[in-house]
């Protein structure tokens, strides 16, 4: 028997102060995948990603994340279902405060992880993960932007999240900054569902799926050869970005 999708979107409206945003949106995640969003900027795309946290209410069609019904979720279920999300801004919204590890390690304490080693392991793995395993110790205001941005990615997947959501992770960062971000989610992406605004579109080759959003709709979707070969609007955004 086949997994059902985590996320399943049929017909979806949705609306902002009383605007149409998004129209007729047709949408899937399945269990392991990695999809990304790209269009440009007032197309939607984070807009989308607030109504499958519930941040935005859905106005019309059918919208399911992780079996939750997204036209009638309470808003005390709403709590429940973003514990099961990992969730990335492009602001880092770090504990300046407190060291990388006692950032995690925080994160870990309040979800209920009593024992100091199973919490001591768990943040090793992720720093780990991330390619930041030596910087625990450091203040965030000691790292730079893309070391910053890869702990938010480590706080993100600590409670090991059914999806991860990344919303423009890696705009603020430099180029450099930004290929070292984006080799850690590759090594993510291996082992956990994602769904993620691109805005380079060279960091999306290798994508399960890409959504392509265009005044409010999705006008294509596909794997990134299939996208160029249609010669349509996915093929223009690639060309420009190329020049």
């Amino acid at each position: 028997m086949e997994e059902q999708p985590l996320i399943v979107y049929k017909g979806v409206d949705i609306n902002q102060q009383e605007l149409g945003v998004l129209n007729n949106v047709n949408f899937e995640l399945k269990k392991g995948e990695f999809v990304y969003l790209i269009g440009k900027v007032g197309s939607g795309k984070s807009t989308f990603l607030k109504t499958i946290y519930g941040e935005l209410d859905i106005c019309g069609g059918e919208a399911y994340v992780l079996g939750h019904d997204m036209r009638t979720i309470k808003q005390k279920d709403v709590a429940g279902l973003r514990r099961k999300l990992g969730i990335v801004f492009q602001d880092f919204q770090l504990l300046t405060d407190r060291t990388v590890y006692d950032n995690l390690d925080f994160v870990l304490r309040a979800t209920g992880w009593k024992q100091r080693v199973d919490r001591e392991n768990r943040i090793d793995e992720v720093l780990r993960l991330v390619g930041m395993e030596n910087k625990g110790y450091k203040m965030p205001n000691e790292l730079s932007g893309g070391e910053q941005q890869r702990i938010v990615i480590a706080r993100a997947i600590l409670k090991n999240p059914a999806i991860l959501i990344l919303d423009e992770a890696t705009s603020a960062l430099d180029t450099e900054s930004e290929r070292l971000v984006q080799e850690a989610l590759e090594r993510l992406m291996k082992t956990r569902t994602t769904i993620a605004i691109a805005h380079r579109l060279s960091t999306i080759k290798n994508a399960d799926c890409i959504y392509v959003l265009y005044e409010g709709r999705i006008v294509e979707s596909g794997k990134h050869e299939e996208l160029l070969q249609k010669n349509g609007y996915y093929k223009r955004l690639n060309d420009m970005q190329a020049l």
